[in-house]
């Protein structure tokens, strides 16, 4: 009989990880996700964290192909392994996309001297999806585990996890259930940070604290960057500035780009999204600035509390010199508030003296591309919870204590869709590793299909 697996959150770290079983044989009908949100034909386009493929499924879709970025990847079973996992989730993207050959990778070779005065520059290998083709994905994707056997609950709230007794408690809603599991895929994303830190705390689990990461999107004509935009689409600018303090862009929205709004908590703070279509083309760049601040205690409470303070003017904040707030790629203006300078000076208050770095970035940024000037914007805040690592096994991603449960992506402090996916697919290796069939099962099961 084939082991059980829940795997608890349906982002691309369990989607990858149901897939790359489900591939190799594992029967799909012993695979059941849950998660918080809406399948990819119901999810709305305001439910950007939870709901099939995650908040990965609501981006943009940059598939970062190298393993200095995103998480540990490498730590955990080596460069070359790592690289594998990257080129199988980079394959499952294109093997759903309607369009496979809009899927083109971006490999910048030189770092340009005009950067180096001011700013470090990291350059990576990138695949670029798009937003609107995502959608898509999601239900080719979802359509797939469905026919295999999968089963979903969506809407659905995980509320506890007994580990001793392989059970956990699921609320939809209307009337809680449990759940019994052989093994267990914790696999929450950004939403269920939270939810790690109480099981954390309720098992006392080791964990690795995380710096507080959070800042601003920054949006202006695409023309100002276009001459680095021509050796790399989303370029990695970077900074250390006393105190430990650094800063970097990250996430670069190019052509078709626009701002998004993110709800985590019940609080609001943006992102950026681009689409591949040509028809979307709005000539404009965004990309996020964000400070990584050592040493701050309880990081997940204090960015909280930081975003909460500045979410009482409003749903976010649009600060520029010259420029009104942008527009989405559907042509109605970003959710913002339009604050002056006078408010502005409240906003600098509330992220505790830190915000000089982000002016500092700015003004070189203006010195590095001239005609910046004072043409752009920015949206406060952005920011990136990162939960605290807990301690595993290497060989499994399991935990020390309760090898049959596994944490991936978010909840392992991993950052992005490739190193999400491929701690989902690493961990799925290990089950298959495990599951052994009987002959006459297995033939049995490949007749089934």
């Amino acid at each position: 009989m084939a082991e059980k697996l829940v795997i608890v959150g349906a982002g691309v770290a369990g989607v990858n990880a149901a897939t790359k079983l489900i591939d190799n044989g594992f029967p799909g009908e012993n695979i059941t996700i849950v998660d918080m949100g809406k399948d990819p034909y119901l999810r709305p386009y305001s439910e950007v964290m939870t709901g099939f493929l995650g908040a990965g499924g609501w981006s943009d879709g940059k598939l970062t192909y190298h393993t200095a970025i995103g998480g540990h990847m490498a730590k955990y079973c080596g460069e070359e392994k790592a690289m594998e996992l990257f080129d199988e989730v980079i394959n499952n993207f294109k093997r759903f996309h309607p369009k496979p050959e809009e899927v083109q990778c971006s490999d910048p070779q030189a770092e340009p001297d005009f950067i180096k005065p001011y700013f470090g520059l990291r350059l990576f290998p990138v695949w670029h999806v798009g937003t609107d083709y995502l959608h898509e994905i999601g239900k080719n994707w979802y359509n797939f585990l469905v026919d295999s056997g999968v089963k979903f609950h969506w809407e659905t709230k995980v509320d506890e996890i007994w580990f001793e007794d392989n059970k956990l408690m699921a609320d939809n809603g209307s009337n809680p259930y449990f759940l019994h599991y052989d093994r267990l895929m914790f696999a929450v994303g950004k939403s269920g940070i939270d939810f790690g830190k109480k099981l954390a705390d309720k098992y006392s689990l080791p964990t690795e604290p995380k710096p507080v990461q959070i800042g601003i999107r920054f949006e202006a004509p695409q023309k100002h960057f276009q001459k680095l935009i021509n050796i790399s689409y989303d370029f990695k600018l970077y900074r250390k500035f006393e105190e430990g303090v650094s800063l970097r862009s990250f996430c670069t929205n190019n052509n078709a780009a626009y701002v998004a709004v993110e709800e985590t908590y019940g609080d609001h703070s943006y992102n950026g999204h681009a689409k591949k279509d040509e028809a979307f083309r709005n000539d404009m760049t965004n990309f996020g600035i964000l400070m990584e601040i050592p040493g701050i205690e309880e990081p997940f409470k204090w960015s909280r509390e930081l975003v909460s303070k500045v979410n009482e003017n409003g749903t976010g904040l649009y600060y520029s010199p010259t420029r009104n707030p942008s527009t989405t790629s559907e042509g109605e203006n970003v959710s913002a508030v339009v604050i002056n300078d006078s408010q502005m000076s409240k906003v600098r208050d509330a992220f505790h003296g830190y915000y000089k770095y982000i002016d500092d970035f700015i003004n070189d940024m203006k010195k590095v591309f001239p005609t910046l000037e004072d043409d752009w914007g920015v949206y406060i805040p952005e920011v990136k919870y990162l939960s605290p690592e807990p301690l595993v096994n290497y060989e499994t991603l399991s935990l020390v204590d309760y090898d049959n449960v596994h944490f991936v992506g978010d909840a392992l402090s991993a950052r992005g869709i490739t190193v999400s996916g491929a701690q989902g697919t690493y961990v799925a290796e290990c089950i298959l590793s495990a599951f052994q069939y009987e002959p006459e099962e297995f033939f049995e099961f490949h007749e089934h299909f």
